[in-house]
């Protein structure tokens, strides 16, 4: 899979993905990622990317014109191109696991008050919010869809059970997990764990899953009901 990165502020982006899953996944060929410096496609020697917007109102919008110059440097046929904005479609689970089966992904990182509306009209497939908060830019959450989708490209696991295993995968959270000793300052691991009978452990593992997810996000288990519905009971 590749993909690349439109952002003012292409050093956050150094630290992140340069360890852990994503390093590995770069260095064995299974990502190919590059983060490019939306200033590098400014139409003027001054690099400027940013201007007032029309009618008057606060801050600074980003200009059209560098964006649609990296789009048309960056992208081919094949390319989807995601602009991270607080208006977009809540990333999840679910979403992460589209993206992971396309083959080039441009995520574009809006900063100040927003991108010009053509960015949106002309050049966006999608828009992709983390979450209904405001961050100073679309740096954090490019990273955040670059980390979840990276875990779900084939190989890059050591485990391949393990991106089927965790939470939202199921429509669940996970359950409680526990590892050596089998009992610390009085608090003992349950003993269905330490039985070695595979069939009950996976049933109390379910058990222990829907009943955290119940009390913690009990908006999971209402989607997975509406989801599992009929057609005709859902009109």
């Amino acid at each position: 899979m590749r993909i690349d990165v439109l952002t003012l502020f292409p050093a956050m982006f150094a630290g992140p993905l340069d360890d852990s899953i994503v390093r590995r996944a770069r260095e064995t060929g299974l990502l190919q990622l590059a983060v490019h410096d939306l200033r590098n496609f400014a139409p003027d020697q001054h690099r400027r990317v940013d201007d007032r917007p029309f009618g008057g109102g606060p801050g600074m919008l980003l200009k059209p014109e560098p964006i649609f110059e990296a789009v048309d440097h960056l992208a081919s046929d094949q390319t989807r191109v995601v602009l991270l904005a607080p208006s977009g479609r809540t990333f999840s689970q679910t979403v992460a696991e589209e993206l992971a089966t396309q083959s080039h992904l441009l995520l574009i990182c809006g900063s100040y008050e927003g991108v010009d509306e053509r960015v949106r009209e002309a050049l966006a497939d999608e828009e992709l919010s983390i979450g209904d908060y405001v961050l100073t830019n679309g740096a954090l959450p490019a990273l955040v869809v670059i980390d979840a989708i990276t875990r779900l490209l084939p190989g890059a696991l050591g485990d391949a059970s393990s991106a089927r295993d965790e939470s939202f995968t199921q429509g669940l959270l996970e359950g409680p997990q526990y590892t050596r000793p089998a009992e610390y300052r009085h608090l003992r691991v349950p003993d269905v764990l330490l039985s070695g009978h595979h069939e009950a452990i996976d049933r109390w593992r379910v058990a222990q899953a829907r009943e955290r997810t119940a009390r913690l996000r009990p908006d999971l288990l209402d989607q997975a009901a509406r989801s599992a519905q009929p057609l005709e009971s859902q009109g």
